[in-house]
């Protein structure tokens, strides 16, 4: 199956591959940043996020630290490790806010870090927007 570029294609939405375990929250995410203009594949584990990426390439990823089967840290872990996606931006996007979160966010390769209690959807797009 080809894989799809989201970067490239002109004229059509911009993809973002939201990983998100909470349902709740997902679905505040995709409604907003589909009204911004982005197409949205949801994913609500690391293990689930990591089967779209073999048909998928999003111009960005949001991803969530805590979630069941395979955590944020892994996920970001594995996406840096492999050569063929290691150049998509993870955005990471949790409710942990210690400093050393945000260290290790960024030593594992995450572009940038959001509180999700600290920011509404139209903060979450400029930052979306700074990366991709």
């Amino acid at each position: 199956m080809p894989e799809k570029n989201a970067t490239k294609d002109k004229g059509k939405k911009q993809t973002i591959l939201l990983v998100e375990d909470d349902q709740f929250i997902s679905r505040a995410y995709r409604d907003g940043l589909s009204k911004a203009g982005f197409e949205i594949i949801p994913a609500f584990n690391g293990n689930e996020a990591e089967k779209k990426l073999k048909t998928l390439r999003p111009a960005i990823i949001l991803l969530d630290i805590i979630m069941p089967d395979k955590d944020g840290f892994e996920f970001l872990t594995e996406i840096k490790a492999d050569p063929k996606i290691k150049d998509i931006p993870v955005l990471m996007l949790s409710n942990l806010s210690h400093e050393k979160i945000f260290a290790k966010a960024t030593k594992l390769g995450a572009c940038g870090y959001l509180v999700k209690s600290d920011q509404g959807i139209e903060g979450v797009v400029s930052e979306i927007r700074k990366y991709i």
